[in-house]
């Protein structure tokens, strides 16, 4: 009845008044919902292209650090004579095609199981090859694709066995390398990483290693150290009158492989970040560079302290060694901190490269020196001087290094021991004076 006598008092006017009111009503909640619907679809635009920019970011990272591997071919070439630069350049070659292939086979799946919450987290294997699902290539997986992931992850993976390369060169046999680099490759690297990156009981711990001061740099030393052991030194290397220096064949070469690997470096720390965020990229960026740029001073002060000469191999193994020594903590350290860790990393490498030589531990570009010694100091310094919550204690980082060390070691040394009673790992006297270029290759590197 109510309802009846209102609607009887309400005139064609105001009945016309109440419809226009309602209509814009709805027009104004039209125009709010195709705002929402806007802004929805410029946010999920923006969290695309962020998403966009830091799989592209990934992905040039992975280009840097692939530039890497010609860096060291380049170094490593330098510091050998010419009658073995083929030798070295053909291993390089090899050891970048084993890391992508083994890592692509069960490394990646290794290294990254999926440790169940209850496990102790050291050892556990996802399967053979890559099997990405829908969710693996969006936003939902990572800041980044799992293609970009595992191509990222793979260049890495080769870098271990590049140094062992390195340190083994002029006496060792083509063949028994390569099988050794692909066992280690397959193996023993994603294995140690995953006790870390993977999420296993060392990342647990609380074990700190940014982008791999030990999983990646140590663990090539400690690799070399079992094989340096195992070899023995080079022909005339050691003598009754004492040490023989025996120079590389090319400074140059060496040089520009030092500066191809610093500027390699950019994408092994800057990609580490896992983004593209643009403070704490252009920090590791920052930090890397003072880091090398005081490993060289510190090398320069020290090798002349020693020797009274100005050395460049030292020098520029003291680039190196700041970059190896800053890579555990470049995304924590201050600018400072990276300076002190630097040129500290610098001093080591004279001083490291002269006890080696004293316990006849023949190294011919100093990658023990550099990977090995440097890497356990800066994976120390990030307990050091690190200022984070998430910073691994000196125990912890202790914990790691000793751990990582010995079962790389150990297996290392059971993988060459194998291999020299079975297939012998060091040439001929004969060849070794000849050169393996000629004697491996029959093919020279200068005409």
């Amino acid at each position: 009845m109510l309802l009846a006598y209102l609607q009887s008092t309400i005139t064609p006017t105001a009945q016309e008044t109440v419809d226009q009111a309602l209509a814009a009503a709805a027009a104004a909640q039209a125009n709010v919902d195709k705002a929402l619907e806007a802004a929805t679809a410029a946010q999920t635009s923006a969290d695309f292209a962020q998403f966009t920019v830091n799989n592209l970011w990934i992905l040039i990272a992975a280009a840097l650090v692939f530039i890497m591997h010609l860096g060291f071919s380049a170094l490593e070439a330098g510091f050998v004579r010419k009658k073995n630069v083929v030798n070295i350049l053909f291993k390089n070659a090899m050891i970048i095609c084993i890391g992508l292939l083994t890592y692509c086979l069960c490394g990646f799946n290794l290294m990254y199981p999926g440790f169940a919450e209850d496990s102790s987290g050291f050892f556990a294997f996802a399967g053979f090859g890559l099997s990405p699902g829908p969710d693996d290539m969006t936003a939902a997986y990572a800041d980044y694709t799992y293609w970009s992931d595992f191509i990222f992850q793979a260049m890495f993976a080769a870098t271990g066995a590049t140094i062992v390369s390195g340190a083994v060169a002029e006496r060792i046999k083509l063949i028994p390398f390569l099988i050794f680099s692909t066992i280690f490759v397959a193996l023993s690297y994603p294995i140690t990483g995953s006790w870390k990156w993977g999420g296993g009981w060392l990342d647990a711990m609380g074990f700190y290693d940014f982008a791999g001061s030990t999983l990646v740099h140590s663990v090539g030393g400690w690799a070399a150290l079992a094989g340096i052991i195992l070899l023995g030194p080079r022909l005339g290397k050691y003598t009754a009158k004492g040490i023989r220096p025996i120079q590389g064949h090319s400074m140059p070469l060496a040089a520009i492989g030092v500066f191809l690997l610093w500027f390699g470096w950019f994408g092994f720390n800057g990609g580490s970040v896992l983004s593209a965020d643009p403070e704490l990229v252009s920090l590791v960026f920052t930090t890397t560079s003072l880091a090398a740029a005081a490993g060289g001073i510190g090398a320069f002060v020290c090798s002349y302290i020693m020797t009274k000469s100005h050395d460049l191999s030292m020098v520029l193994n003291g680039f190196l060694g700041g970059l190896v020594g800053i890579t555990a903590g470049a995304d924590i350290m201050s600018i400072t901190d990276s300076i002190i860790i630097g040129f500290i990393a610098g001093i080591i490498i004279p001083l490291s490269v002269t006890a080696f030589d004293k316990a006849k531990l023949d190294d011919p570009v100093g990658a023990t020196s550099v990977h090995l010694v440097c890497g356990i100091w800066g994976t120390l310094a990030v307990a050091l001087f690190g200022d984070c919550d998430d910073c691994g204690s000196f125990t912890a980082q202790l914990t790691g290094i000793v751990a990582i060390g010995a079962f790389t070691f150990i297996v290392s040394f059971i993988l060459f021991y194998i291999l020299k009673v079975t297939m012998g790992i060091r040439v001929s006297a004969e060849e070794e004076e000849r050169g393996l270029d000629m004697a491996e290759h029959e093919l020279r590197a200068y005409n």
